[in-house]
């Protein structure tokens, strides 16, 4: 699991994880949620657990989207469940298992997964605190090469946040992907066979999956003004810095793939990381650094040595 978790989760949890660790994804059982108020019983009870009420509170770590177990109620950030998954400040989980920051560099894309039928990069936008030196990042946009085509998955810049307003931004091959805002409505792609994007709420969550290569959570959040005040991240009133909380599963990596998150599956990995660490951190940011979101161009960079991924996909369809 992504992290150690505590008393009353823990049942679940143990739950989820069995179903993550055996590559089987999501548990039917599960909801994501996206609080209107304090209470999640404040929403349509039809979104969640069926007839039944929640009246559970997402953890303050994520009190804008978490999952629900039903018909237990019980209630998990999804930093902590999904597997490889990126949250905050980027925080990645890797293939094996082990924690850890990358916090690379604000305004540019960095390669976090490259393989040789899949590229993934992520742009980091950030801010800077003088009265502490510190820089804090975080993932706004990804963009995903696969076979002959470039997939875009991004947070808005935005204001002020309103979690009832969609702040998602997708694009195929730099065509805008219209997916209407309600909770379960999905796109499948006429380009690229087994590519859907399905809404995991009615606004800022969506599933995408390309069957047999990938399998992406991701949900659009803000740095909220108490987080800010808490960390000093010195958010402004003109920018809620919203970016993306990512989780990643992939099939069919091979064993050459490298990349920030990449490198971790690969089954000669030695992780080098201060595992006890309050806050493991790899470096090595150049190796990794990418000239724009679709840029293929990184040191560690492996996509486009072979081309079946077309194959892949198609045999799934």
């Amino acid at each position: 699991m992504a992290r150690q978790l505590v008393g009353l989760f823990s049942a679940a949890l143990v739950a989820a994880a069995a179903v993550a660790a055996a590559g089987a994804g999501l548990p039917s059982n599960f909801a994501m949620i996206t609080p209107r108020g304090p209470l999640l019983g404040k929403r349509d009870t039809a979104e969640y657990c069926g007839k039944r009420k929640c009246m559970a509170k997402c953890e303050s770590r994520c009190p804008d989207q978490c999952f629900v177990l039903c018909p237990s109620c019980k209630t998990i950030c999804m930093c902590d469940y999904y597997p490889g998954i990126s949250c905050g400040d980027p925080r990645f989980t890797g293939g094996d298992g082990n924690n850890f920051y990358f916090h690379g560099k604000k305004d540019q894309d960095f390669c976090v997964l490259s393989d040789a039928d899949l590229h993934v990069n992520a742009h980091f936008i950030g801010t800077h605190n003088p009265a502490t030196g510190r820089n804090f990042t975080w993932i706004q946009a990804i963009g995903i090469r696969f076979a002959d085509h470039r997939l875009f998955v991004g947070a808005k810049k935005t204001v002020k946040w309103n979690n009832r307003v969609d702040r998602l931004e997708m694009a195929l091959d730099d065509e805008s992907i219209d997916l209407p805002t309600k909770l379960d409505a999905r796109w499948e792609s006429a380009a690229m066979a087994g590519l859907t994007i399905t809404r995991t709420a009615a606004t800022n969550g969506i599933r995408v999956q390309l069957k047999g290569v990938f399998d992406i959570m991701a949900s659009v959040v803000p740095v909220t003004e108490k987080d800010s005040r808490i960390h000093n991240y010195g958010v402004t009133e003109g920018d809620c810095l919203a970016h993306m909380d990512i989780g990643f599963k992939f099939h069919d990596l091979t064993d050459d793939v490298h990349g920030v998150l990449g490198q971790t599956y690969r089954s000669d990995y030695i992780n080098k990381l201060r595992v006890s660490a309050n806050m493991p951190v790899m470096g090595g940011a150049t190796s990794y650094v990418s000239s724009d979101i679709f840029g293929a161009d990184c040191a560690v960079a492996r996509f486009g040595r072979r081309t079946s991924i077309s194959m892949v996909a198609s045999s799934y369809s």
